[in-house]
């Protein structure tokens, strides 16, 4: 054993949904598929657990976490909606769309979940193991994305066991995720603006960010690495470069041979983990056109693509 824990990896059943849930009431840390990618998910109202999450991960402490809720009705306990959050919940809800919103004081969470802000950041999951999930334990569950912090996010149990094997009780193997990344996340302002934090799968007629401080998961400046160089936009590639590909330019694994952007983003991460896996020492990956889910590969790849030490401020 690697770590603190025998790692079980549980299959989407009732006696494995029911064996995850078991665990989570108890306070312990199980990864658990979403439409975006595997969530490690421990209930969000236990200092403990919560704590677990950051020990597990090496995340820093000032990065909050998302909040998983089984429906819109659980959501309003825990922060205050305006119209337009109440308008978006509507219409997006479930799904991969992350809502920032002010936070009820007597939400009943652990304080490090929101990393000591005002706001909390909410969603409702599509998936159906997740939903289930959510329904057997009955609690709100905190659920970054189930992978070391800073490195590639999981799309696969694979992936997870791959990073946090020994780090956690159990793994749900849902099979491959379908969106593969992460979701959306908008803050809803006081005077009704709403500001893009982490662009994903659910496009939004709203501004960017200006950035600052740490609002939500996925705005450092380097994230999702795979532990050697990345160039991108790459037309020209060496014989030892491991070459992600898009569209017309081919690679030792392809984003999308017909130029489909949603195939793209299912595929970014599990090509990003075979490169890291890889004995060349590089990733060049191909040109992602900037836009619709292309916006969100890119943001990906950027941040991929930064050195760990330009990553102290969430841009």
């Amino acid at each position: 054993m690697r770590g603190k824990y025998v790692t079980e990896t549980l299959r989407v059943e009732e006696s494995g949904i029911a064996r995850a849930a078991e665990t989570l009431r108890a306070g312990g840390l199980v990864a658990v598929p979403t439409e975006t990618v595997y969530g490690l998910a421990a209930r969000a109202d236990s200092e403990a657990a919560v704590a677990d999450i950051y020990a597990a991960k090496g995340r820093p402490s000032f990065n909050p976490l998302i909040v998983h809720v089984a429906s819109l009705d659980a959501a309003r306990e825990f922060a205050d909606f305006s119209p337009q959050a109440e308008a978006l919940a509507q219409a997006y809800w479930p799904g991969p769309l992350t809502l920032v919103l002010p936070r009820k004081p007597e939400a009943g969470l652990a304080a490090a979940v929101t990393a000591g802000l005002d706001t909390i950041a909410l969603r409702m999951p599509a998936h159906p193991v997740m939903r289930r999930v959510l329904e057997e334990t009955g609690l709100p569950l905190a659920a970054p994305s189930a992978n070391r912090s800073g490195y590639i996010s999981p799309t696969s149990a694979a992936h997870v066991l791959a990073s946090l094997d020994g780090r956690i009780q159990a793994v749900l193997d849902g099979g491959e995720c379908e969106r593969g990344l992460e979701s959306t996340i908008a803050a809803v302002r006081g005077d009704g603006t709403i500001e893009i934090l982490r662009p994903g799968p659910v496009e939004l007629d709203a501004g960017k960010g200006a950035g600052g401080g740490i609002e939500a998961p996925g705005q450092l400046a380097s994230h999702y690495a795979p532990g050697k160089p990345v160039r991108l936009m790459a037309t020209q590639v060496a014989p030892d470069d491991f070459v992600i590909g898009f569209g017309d330019i081919a690679g030792d694994c392809s984003l999308s041979e017909s130029g489909d952007l949603a195939e793209a983003a299912a595929r970014l991460y599990a090509c990003l983990h075979l490169g890291a896996r890889s004995p060349k020492p590089r990733i060049a990956v191909a040109p992602i056109p900037a836009e619709g889910i292309g916006i969100a590969i890119n943001d990906r790849l950027q941040r991929a693509a930064t050195p760990p030490d330009q990553s102290s401020s969430g841009s």
